[in-house]
């Protein structure tokens, strides 16, 4: 009973949190007022005063709602992958969404993996620095989404933004499903070709088959309702037994026939949304009953911050690092492959900027990493949850001004001149 008093508490926190913001007149996402709400209601601030969650212990307890938020987000990425979609935004949009995404990974890896050498493999590990680096590929949909629609951007930077923001957690989902699998292969201790290639592939590839599954069959399941009432409770049935089900795992030889949970929701939301004819208003009801599920999971996430590793000032450096070339990554394989696919200028030298915004499947991906231990998780998580507090700060407001400066976003009239012009 107290585990679920503190968990609503700390919704309400999170809730609070996004007023006061707004009060205060601090144009943040929601989603860092919700983090910070979670270093408040954690071990380390209310926590420590038996008001909000006292112990990890007591937050792995509740950890099961946080995968299945994990899980629903996933779905509503897949969502985004509609075929008509598909077919307007050209090679160009596909292209530049893989190259920026492995670019920042590239250079996060290099970046961590030089880093490790100087500081020594017992500070920064290389299975962390590999790991850092996949996660380095994804960007948060949500807060470059609510720019674009708040401030009605329009031209060919958003043209282009709107499918590569879709795109990029998909091929980070990848990305990140591979090198999750080098990192636990050399955490073990074992680099071989099974672990190292085949069963990340066979992760993926199961994956994939096990969503569309799952997808197929809903899609055929919502034709025996009548009531889009019904058809929503099929869909939450579905999310949450594709979740279940793709936790577990076996082995065929030495081959682990495993999930990702991601990938799976993913491909479950992209088959039902392309598939379904009653999936736009479905997935239009689901946002009313789906966003305090989010917010816990920010909420959650925000309250596992260990404060107390921002004192040694290896994990600050190792943190700053990694904020600053991921952006570099972003930036830089934006405009190179931008240039290869002749954009225009505004393209080149703005698109980058929109891309750096990073939280929800990030913050998913550091959940996967707490498989390669306690220790190693925690450093992962630490880092993660600081670089998204400094992005959703900071990244909002670049990719408003990138679009502003693309002449995307029309700057707001003060409001005696608005009144003028109307009046006149």
């Amino acid at each position: 009973m107290f585990l679920l008093l503190k968990t609503a508490f700390a919704l309400s926190a999170g809730l609070m949190m996004t007023r006061i913001f707004k009060l205060s007149g601090f144009k943040f996402p929601d989603v860092t007022a919700f983090l910070i709400a979670g270093v408040l209601v954690g071990p380390y601030v209310l926590g420590s005063m038996h008001i909000g969650f006292s112990s990890s212990e007591e937050l792995a307890e509740v950890g099961i709602l946080s995968n299945i938020a994990l899980g629903f987000i996933a779905f509503d990425i897949g969502s985004e992958f509609r075929m008509s979609m598909l077919k307007t935004m050209g090679k160009s949009a596909l292209f530049i969404g893989i190259f920026q995404a492995v670019s920042a990974t590239v250079l996060v890896d290099i970046a961590l993996i030089s880093l490790s050498k100087y500081l020594g493999d017992n500070i920064l590990p290389v299975p962390v620095a590999i790991t850092l680096g996949a996660i380095a590929s994804a960007t948060a949909p949500a807060a470059t989404l609510m720019v674009v629609r708040q401030f009605k951007a329009k031209g060919p930077v958003t043209d282009l933004l709107l499918p590569i923001v879709a795109l990029d957690d998909a091929a980070g989902l990848i990305i990140f499903a591979v090198s999750i699998g080098v990192a636990q292969a050399m955490n073990g201790g074992i680099l071989n070709l099974t672990s190292i290639i085949i069963n990340p592939l066979t992760e993926i590839i199961c994956s994939f088959i096990l969503g569309t599954i799952m997808g197929a069959i809903l899609t055929q399941l919502e034709k025996l309702f009548f009531s889009n009432t019904n058809r929503l409770s099929m869909t939450i049935s579905f999310v949450l037994m594709t979740i279940a089900l793709s936790s577990t795992e076996f082995y065929v030889e030495n081959v682990r026939i495993g999930f990702s949970s991601l990938l799976v929701c993913m491909t479950l939301g992209t088959v039902f949304c392309n598939f379904s004819e009653y999936s736009a208003d479905i997935m239009h009801r689901s946002e009313r009953w789906s966003a305090p599920l989010y917010a816990i999971f920010f909420v959650l996430s925000g309250a596992r911050l260990e404060l107390s590793v921002f004192k040694y000032g290896d994990v600050m450096l190792i943190g700053i690092v990694y904020i600053v070339v991921r952006c570099m990554g972003k930036y830089f394989g934006a405009s190179i492959s931008s240039t290869i696919m002749k954009c225009n200028e505004n393209v080149r030298k703005y698109l980058g900027i929109t891309l750096f915004p990073q939280a929800g499947v990030a913050l998913g991906m550091v959940l996967s990493a707490q498989s390669l231990g306690s220790e190693m998780g925690s450093m992962i998580r630490n880092i993660i949850l600081f670089s998204v507090l400094i992005y959703e700060l900071a990244g909002p407001l670049m990719t408003r001004t990138a679009l502003m400066k693309a002449g995307e976003i029309e700057p707001k009239l003060p409001e005696q001149e608005h009144r003028k012009r109307f009046i006149s």
